[in-house]
């Protein structure tokens, strides 16, 4: 039984470790505000969420309560997109420009939205 919770534990110690990774990675190599508010924010909360489930099972199988890391859970997930809103609303109300590129034309099967002119 205790080989089998230090392979869980491995398990999401290494999941959360990559997923870190790549939050970080896309935080450094994306080009703009709003893709770079994307990588930290999902990527990196299911690192930290990783971390803390790996240390959750490390105690439960040391016979200690895991209170402290569902709090710090509970608290991650939802401060996380809180704040990724107000920074997205905020980058918005300062009209920052965004690298995305958008389709010009509809898709095949669509209509395209009226213009700004036009009443639809």
């Amino acid at each position: 039984m205790r080989v089998a919770l230090e392979v869980a534990i491995s398990f999401f110690l290494a999941a959360g470790g990559l997923f870190a990774l790549a939050g970080a990675i896309g935080l450094a190599r994306l080009p703009d505000f709003f893709m770079r508010l994307h990588a930290p924010t999902k990527a990196t909360t299911l690192g930290v969420g990783g971390a803390l489930i790996a240390s959750m099972l490390y105690f439960v199988g040391s016979g200690r309560p895991v209170v402290h890391e569902v709090l710090i859970t509970l608290f991650l997930f939802l401060t996380a997109p809180v704040s990724a809103l107000m920074l997205a609303k905020a980058a918005l109300q300062l009209r920052l420009a965004s690298q995305a590129k958008l389709p010009d034309a509809a898709p095949p099967g669509r209509a395209a939205p009226p213009s700004d002119g036009e009443k639809g």
